[in-house]
């Protein structure tokens, strides 16, 4: 139900990035559009063909880079309780919670997550 819009993830207010396999078909996603001077990590998708190969934490880490070389401190998101294995990946690349925000501001179980951004952004391997 959040309002997206194309022009939230043009730069330099916001990017998207999209992975493709070798044969040139989309794999995965994610992207980050402005939310006051933090960057709101929207749509990290990975298909189910792709999973556990760590390409989600490379999208993270990719979106991560991209907000900060625009000159973001903070990466902030929402998810919910039905994405448990996105929560688990969150904590583990150093997302903690933070006040809730946006259109799911006051929804009951909403998870409302942020990093800061600097020397501790996920590395890619």
């Amino acid at each position: 139900m959040t309002e997206l819009a194309d022009a939230d993830f043009e730069p330099p207010n916001g990017d998207f990035l999209v992975v493709y396999d070798e044969s040139g078909g989309a794999v995965g996603c994610g992207g980050w559009r402005s939310h006051g001077e933090d960057a709101e990590m929207k749509r990290v998708f990975v298909r189910e063909s792709a999973r556990r190969q760590g390409l989600a934490k490379r999208i993270v880490a990719a979106v991560e880079a991209s907000a900060a070389a625009a000159g973001r401190k903070r990466v902030i998101l929402e998810t919910g309780p039905l994405q448990p294995e996105a929560v688990a990946m969150y904590g583990l690349l150093g997302y903690t919670a933070v006040e809730p925000f946006g259109y799911y501001g006051a929804e009951e179980g909403s998870i409302h997550l942020g990093k800061e951004l600097g020397s501790e952004s996920t590395v890619i391997h």
